[in-house]
């Protein structure tokens, strides 16, 4: 999966961009990736549709106005 939340501010990170973060990285997902400007992480369909989830709630709740979210499918889970 891929995420980015909104608004952006490029002096300090806001607080949904922070809780995102946080939500993710505690995840029980396989791999995480964050960056300023996008974050991905890797996962089984049940680990990332939770943390999918989480993520939504939180970022939400803290201040974020969007949130562009992109899951690809890959390999056995595919079917």
């Amino acid at each position: 999966m891929e995420f980015t939340t909104e608004p952006f501010d490029l002096d300090e990170a806001p607080a949904h961009a922070v809780v995102a973060r946080e939500v993710i990285q505690s995840a029980e997902l396989d791999a995480v990736d964050v960056g300023p400007f996008g974050n991905t992480a890797e996962g089984g369909a049940d680990e990332v549709l939770t943390a999918v989830g989480s993520l939504l709630r939180e970022a939400l709740a803290s201040g974020a106005t969007r949130v562009s979210l992109q899951v690809n499918v890959i390999g056995e889970e595919a079917r």
